[in-house]
């Protein structure tokens, strides 16, 4: 990590007695942490928990088939498994991908921390984790795992109606089967690894049938697969507890469902989706193996886990029957057009603004950021800014308020977008980190491709957005501060002129003290008063819709979409990202009769209904296969918005109506109102999936009236100097989209 060494205290604005006093206190604050940092880090730091673990050496490059993506996805045969399943107890599954490409090294072996030993030794040539011959005293090593295979093994557990998940021992098992009227649930749960993933697999059972792998008179013949959330770049085998699957689907488990997850289909591990699918695909053959084929098989998962359904269900077939995304978004690659905003526009509101006075109003953020802003709302790390604005030689002051941007996406930047970042965690060795390329990109390179120098390609694009247009359109901000921030904003530098971000950890990773905030250093620079905007590469963004990254509405499978409402809570999980999902699904078809939104109080948990109807619409169209999904449809299901009690406040076709879709507003609308995004607040689309706007002159865009009641005439040579290249025109096609889709 860099360390900064001297201050730039050039004060940038005439400053008051109390202000000098301020800015003493905090300079004082500053310099008591550096001496902190630099005399005592070594009794504050953390011991290296993970330092007998880390990946010190990485393996060589395993080629591994990959699908040949000539068209959309959804158009392409998958390959005949030749693995044969099912796995045998004491061995592992496959190592290598069906379809999905190389297998990315490095690779941190997760087994120990989801509770399951160390992983099989693969090599004697220190690739991978170490493997000891006592873990908890790891002094001798019997070899290394670059892959982390794990044999597969059976345990119990047990479950009541309470929730209460005990693991239960061979002494347990023996006094449960002799109490045979027991109330609890015996589970039995089986995992191992494939694709070098670990897989769950969770089945009701009888007593009787303890120690009978095939045994499953407890089941319903209904199939759960859980699909879990959260960000991820690749590089881990990804943590999956026992009990945390249990937990996550006690309802369904108690009713006689069985389940089956993998570490692969958690997005905090991987974004690739190809992969995903891959790996979905071979844990269901192994439980079919097993079980034979259930009545269907729902998907449940939220954030990653319900994107994940989208994609799988649109780009395959054989996996899912109907989805139950939980606070989804329609993919993550089209999240991160407005994402990657966020670390921008909070760099120009607190460092480039030429008055930044106007932004204290977070309400004016807001009209900006498309995403809820709100005043006096508390943020975590608030603590940041006066650091870093004495860093930068401004007169310090604590936030005034939040936003979903900052509250939800803080780090985000760095995190998938600068390959220079790494982990914060020690799971790999200096030397590793160094030669690793980490970012979302580099994790779909696969997919998306590669530059001249190795770097994953991107997708981001800003050229010609207008930051803030509608704002201006409704006289939210004036003509000067529109100028202002579009010529300030800039973008993200090519990822080859990144660095890493400027962070102390005086009291360890979990209060990291970011020295280099909004990834300040990794943004263009202001350069005769313009900063250069960033252009996405066209091959990767046509790559990332030919290979299902893109969510594109072709889904005709049951779909219950169904979410809390969050927005005053500043959650990165926004009501609007259901709508984006609609609208797709509706220009792909015309309609979206199969898809349902349901949204709730965060009180009330609507879940549980939602397995009940899911269950009736899907049991209609197994035992009536000619009858089409809309008309399987339950008469009860349709768009809703629940109570904290769980009551449906309203309910039926319009009740979410708005500005998605240009009508007057729902009832559901009313109560639970929707925020848009940093794009649709600069003019796109509410379906959200521009990568690359086509361009129009600076006069066509004045002569079709863009900006509203403002007469834009008298500031055309300001617009043409902001926007050289011309501004973005949203009724054409996204450049980035392959004409054939």
């Amino acid at each position: 990590m860099q360390v900064i060494s001297s201050f730039n205290l050039i004060l940038r604005y005439k400053i008051g007695e109390n202000d000098v006093k301020k800015l003493l206190r905090y300079f004082i604050l500053v310099i008591f942490t550096v001496i902190i940092a630099k005399f005592s880090l070594h009794f504050f730091m953390p011991a290296e928990s993970y330092a007998f673990r880390q990946v010190k050496k990485i393996a060589p490059q395993i080629n591994n088939p990959l699908l040949l993506i000539n068209k959309h996805i959804s158009l392409i045969d998958r390959p005949i498994d030749l693995f044969n399943f099912p796995i045998k107890i004491g061995q592992h599954g496959p190592v290598k991908s069906l379809y999905s490409g190389d297998s990315q090294y490095p690779f941190y072996c997760m087994t120990v921390d989801s509770g399951l030993g160390q992983p099989l030794v693969d090599n004697q040539s220190a690739y991978g984790v170490p493997v000891y011959v006592d873990f908890l005293r790891p002094k001798k090593i019997i070899g290394y795992s670059k892959d982390c295979s794990l044999a597969s093994n059976i345990r119990y557990f047990s479950l009541d109606h309470s929730g209460e998940i005990i693991a239960l021992t061979p002494s347990d098992l023996t006094a449960y089967s002799q109490n045979k009227n027991n109330d609890k649930i015996l589970l039995r749960v089986e995992q191992g690894t494939i694709n070098r993933f670990i897989y769950t697999v969770v089945m009701p059972i009888s007593v009787d049938e303890i120690d009978q792998r095939l045994a499953q008179s407890k089941w319903n013949k209904r199939l759960v697969y859980q699909f879990n959330g959260g960000s991820g770049i690749g590089y881990r085998q990804g943590k999956q507890r026992a009990k945390r699957v249990i937990d996550r689907q006690r309802e369904q488990l108690l009713d006689g469902y069985a389940v089956i997850s993998s570490s692969g289909n958690k997005t905090s591990y991987t974004y690739n989706m190809l992969l995903a699918e891959d790996t979905a695909r071979r844990v269901k053959k192994h439980f079919v193996s097993l079980y034979g084929e259930p009545l269907y098989t729902v998907g449940i998962g939220g954030s990653g886990g319900g994107l994940a359904q989208y994609l799988i269900a649109q780009n395959s077939t054989g996996i899912l029957d109907g989805l139950i995304p939980l606070y989804s978004y329609p993919d993550m690659i089209t999240q991160t057009t407005y994402a990657l905003d966020c670390d921008l526009l909070n760099n120009y509101f607190t460092f480039r603004a030429q008055d930044s006075t106007p932004w204290l109003d977070w309400h004016k953020r807001q009209a900006v950021e498309g995403m809820n802003a709100l005043n006096n709302f508390p943020q975590r790390a608030g603590y940041l800014q006066p650091v870093n604005q004495i860093m930068s030689g401004f007169v310090p002051s604590l936030p005034s308020g939040n936003s979903e941007c900052i509250n939800g996406y803080f780090g985000l930047s760095s995190f998938i977008n600068n390959p220079r970042q790494g982990f914060l965690r020690d799971l790999f060795h200096p030397d590793v980190v160094k030669q690793v390329k980490w970012s979302f990109w580099q994790d779909l390179v696969s997919v998306l491709g590669q530059d001249q120098q190795g770097f994953g390609l991107s997708t981001w694009d800003n050229v010609g957005v207008q930051y803030g247009l509608l704002a201006l359109q409704e006289n939210t901000i004036t003509v000067d501060e529109f100028f202002d921030l579009n010529r300030k904003i800039g973008s993200w530098k090519p990822q080859i002129e990144m660095k890493a971000e400027s962070i102390w950890l005086p009291l360890g990773r979990k209060i990291p003290l970011w020295l280099s905030l909004w990834g300040s250093q990794n943004i263009t620079p202001i350069i005769e008063g313009i900063a250069n905007r960033h252009e996405g590469s066209i091959n990767a963004m046509q790559a990332a819709y030919r290979a299902g990254q893109v969510f594109i509405g072709q889904v005709t499978l049951p779909v219950i979409d169904v979410r809390h409402y969050l927005e005053e809570d500043l959650d990165m999980h926004h009501v609007s990202a259901s709508f984006f999902s609609r609208l797709r699904i509706i220009e792909q078809h015309g309609h979206s009769d199969n898809h349902v939104i349901w949204i709730s109080d965060k009180d009330y948990n609507p879940a549980v209904l939602a397995f009940k109807l899911m269950d009736e619409w899907l049991l209609t169209l197994r035992n009536s296969p000619s009858i089409s999904v809309v008309a399987a449809k339950p008469k009860s299901l349709s768009d809703q918005c629940f109570s904290a009690k769980g009551e449906v406040l309203f309910q039926g076709k319009g009740t979410w109506d708005g500005q998605w879709n240009n009508k007057s507003e729902g009832e559901c609308q009313k109560i639970y109102p929707m925020f848009s995004t940093s794009r649709i607040q600069a003019g796109s689309t509410w379906s959200g999936d521009m990568f690359k706007c086509q361009l129009m002159s600076v006069n066509q865009a004045i002569q079709q009236g863009l900006y509203g009641s403002i007469d834009m005439d008298l500031y055309q040579q300001q617009l043409e100097k902001t926007f050289p290249d011309g501004v973005c025109d949203y009724n054409q096609v996204d450049q980035g989209r392959p004409s054939d889709l």
